[in-house]
C-alpha cells in the first residue's frame, strides 16, 4: 500500500523554543520522500521520527534563511556516512547557491553523497519552473507526480513548491462484469491497451469502463508576503503546508517581516479550496497551550472549516482520501 503522509520535523520560526525545532518537512508520495526545508537540527529530528536518510529522494529549499537551511549541512554528511546510492536533487532559489555550495561542504567528511543541484530561476519573466528529475533519482518513473516551483515574495529570494500527480483512470468492477471482461490478465491488457477483443468477437474499450482517477496534489509555501503565487500553489490542493507565524493581532509584524498572518493562510485555504491546511512555522512570542496551538486553531476556524492541523514537532499527517469521480 503506498505511503503517503507528511512527517513534521519542526515548526519553529527564528528561534526554536523548547518544545518547537528548526523548520523541517518530509513529504513521503510514494516512492518519493522529499525533504522541505532542512533547518538546523534536522538530523536529529528525522531520527526521533524514523526517517532514514536513505528514505530520501529530493531536497527542496525554500530560501536560505538559517531556519529553512542550515541542517542541509549535516543531513549531506548524512547522506555520505549512509552511502546513500541513489542520487538526491536539491532544489533551491538560484541566488542562494553560493550558500548551498558552503552548506555542503561545511566541514570535513568523506562526500560519498550523491547529490544534484537544480538552481531554480525564473527566466523571462516566468512564473513558474517544472523541477527536472535527475540521473539516478528514485522513484522517478513514467506517472511519477511532477514538483513545480513559483516565486514568493519575502526579504530574499523565496520559492513555493507544488506536487501534482497526474491524472488517470481506473476501471469500474461493475462496468467490466456488465461487459462481460474476465477478471485476471485481461483486464491488466485492456488497462494497457486501452482495447480488448473478447472471445465472442465484442470490442471493449477502456474508456467505456472507466471512472476518472484524479491526482493528488500538495502545497508547500513557506516566508512571504502575500502575492498571486501563495494563491497559485495553494489552487485545489489536498494538503496545503503554510507558514502562519503571527496571529492577526500581530499583523503589523508579519508586514514588517514578510510573513503571513494565521488569518491570511486560513482565507488563502479557503479561497483555494484546499481540503486540509498545516499551519505551522510559528514565532516563540506565543505561549503555550492557550495561544499555542489553540489562538491559532481558533483564528483559522474563522474563515476555514476543511481539515486543519496547527502542527506540531514529529506530527504525522495523512493527506486526504482521493477525491471520488463518477462516470457522466
Amino acid at each position: 500500500m503506498s505511503r503517503r503522509e507528511l512527517v513534521v520535523l519542526g515548526t519553529a520560526s527564528m528561534v526554536p523554543t523548547r518544545t518547537r525545532n528548526h523548520n523541517g518537512y518530509v513529504l513521503f508520495f510514494d516512492d518519493a520522500a522529499i525533504l522541505f526545508d532542512p533547518g538546523e537540527g534536522t538530523q536529529r529530528q528525522m531520527t526521533l521520527a524514523g526517517v532514514s536518510a536513505t528514505d530520501l529522494t529530493r531536497i527542496a529549499v525554500t530560501h536560505l534563511h538559517g531556519d529553512h537551511s542550515l541542517g542541509l549541512a549535516g543531513v549531506a554528511q548524512r547522506l555520505s556516512g549512509d552511502q546513500v546510492r541513489h542520487t538526491v536533487p536539491i532544489s533551491f532559489p538560484a541566488s542562494g547557491e553560493p550558500w548551498v555550495r558552503h552548506l555542503l561542504d561545511a566541514s570535513a567528511y568523506d562526500h560519498h553523497e550523491r547529490v544534484a543541484l537544480q538552481p531554480v530561476a525564473f527566466p523571462g519573466g516566468s512564473r513558474v519552473a517544472t523541477l527536472p528529475r535527475a540521473d539516478g533519482e528514485r522513484g522517478a518513473g513514467p506517472g511519477a507526480p511532477v514538483l513545480t516551483a513559483r516565486p514568493l515574495d519575502h526579504r530574499v529570494d523565496a520559492v513555493g513548491y507544488r506536487l501534482d500527480e497526474p491524472d488517470e483512470v481506473s476501471l469500474d468492477p461493475a462496468a467490466l462484469a456488465a461487459a462481460g471482461v474476465p477478471s485476471g490478465p485481461a483486464v491488466g491488457r485492456l488497462l494497457r491497451d486501452g482495447v480488448l477483443v473478447l472471445d465472442d468477437g465484442r470490442t471493449v474499450r477502456r474508456e467505456a469502463v472507466s471512472v476518472p482517477r484524479p491526482g493528488q496534489s500538495v502545497a508547500f509555501v513557506m516566508d512571504t508576503r502575500l502575492c498571486d503565487a501563495v494563491g497559485e500553489l495553494a489552487d485545489g490542493v489536498d494538503l496545503l503546508v503554510i507558514e502562519s507565524t503571527f496571529l492577526r493581532r500581530d499583523a503589523d509584524l508579519a508586514a514588517r517581516w514578510a510573513h503571513l498572518t494565521c488569518r491570511q493562510a486560513a482565507i488563502v485555504a479557503a479561497r483555494a479550496g484546499a481540503r486540509h491546511l498545516v499551519l505551522t512555522h510559528f514565532s516563540q512570542r506565543y505561549r503555550v497551550p492557550d495561544e499555542l496551538p489553540a489562538a491559532f486553531e481558533r483564528e483559522a476556524r474563522e474563515v476555514f472549516d476543511g481539515g486543519l492541523t496547527v502542527a506540531a514537532d514529529l506530527d504525522r499527517v495523512s493527506l486526504p482520501p482521493r477525491r471520488r469521480l463518477t462516470v457522466g
